[in-house]
């Protein structure tokens, strides 16, 4: 195209010389002789020539074709750099849904496997607290199958299904043990991912529970400005801790996970552990 267009601008050039020197008549040829002789006189006396009409066009039509090669080229290669930018992001954001989708689902069967434990061993010690179990059960297996698949669930749904959660905990654990529960009443019902917060509250019970001695079970969560900031305390039984350790910590490492893919630079977690004592801090900034 620069080939064919370069020949179209050469002769159209040329058409436009030709009509302008036909209209000068005879004078205007008699004056170009002269100063084609007072001009070839000075050239005599140069070293250089200077270059013709068709030398400069060409020189001309040269420099302005490799601009706008350059140019097309340049904006060719950050269109397919953008497209490749925007392949790679749908990509990151596929592996991120599918990861989560997978954290998710690890999740619901480790949490349903430990609570049927619990039920299990309270059946023998009691059947009217037995079957109220199995109800606070159903709530929370219909929490998990219907309101957690739809990828986002409110504040007030994960509230009350801890609150459910740890009705159904108390129900097999003796007056030796303290149990503080500290909700908000008063906050903003936005959305948020499901399930959280409910692994931290498991491994308390799970960790935090002795029938021998006293034991505690500190459970705290603030809400303010899309901000919620949770913390869960429990004493540590080594006895326990022990004979678990194989299976422990799955769930707490699921939620890590989760974390670091939903909110990168927006949570704080920190865990503290002692011969006697487990903390867990979690702020998320849901704005």
């Amino acid at each position: 195209m620069l080939v064919f267009f370069y020949f179209i601008a050469d002769g159209s050039n040329r058409l436009v010389v030709r009509s302008g020197s036909g209209s000068s008549g005879t004078e205007n040829r008699v004056n170009n002789d002269n100063e084609q002789n007072t001009l070839g006189s000075r050239s005599q006396n140069r070293l250089l020539r200077r270059p013709s009409y068709r030398e400069m066009h060409f020189l001309n039509y040269s420099f302005n074709s490799l601009f706008l090669i350059f140019f097309s080229v340049g904006l060719r290669a950050l269109e397919r750099q953008s497209k490749f930018e925007k392949l790679q992001k749908e990509l990151e954001k596929e592996k991120i849904n599918s990861e989560l989708a997978f954290l998710k689902n690890q999740i619901s069967p480790h949490f349903f496997f430990n609570t049927l434990n619990n039920i299990y061993s309270l059946i023998s010690i009691n059947t009217d607290d037995s079957q109220k179990a199995i109800l606070k059960l159903s709530k929370l297996m219909r929490y998990l199958l219907y309101e957690s698949e739809t990828g986002n669930t409110h504040l007030s749904n994960e509230i009350e299904f801890m609150n459910n959660y740890i009705d159904l905990m108390k129900l097999r654990i003796s007056d030796k043990i303290n149990v503080t529960i500290n909700f908000p009443e008063e906050y903003d019902d936005f959305a948020l991912p499901p399930l959280l917060f409910i692994s931290y509250i498991e491994n308390a019970f799970k960790h935090g529970i002795s029938y021998r001695e006293k034991s505690f079970i500190d459970i705290k969560m603030q809400a303010e400005n899309k901000i919620i900031s949770f913390r869960c305390t429990n004493s540590l039984v080594k006895s326990r801790e022990e004979l678990n350790n194989e299976y422990s910590g799955i769930g707490m490492e699921n939620v890590r996970k989760r974390l670091c893919l939903l909110y990168p630079d927006k949570h704080d977690l920190k865990i503290n552990k002692s011969e006697s004592e487990f903390e867990v801090l979690l702020n998320i900034n849901f704005s």
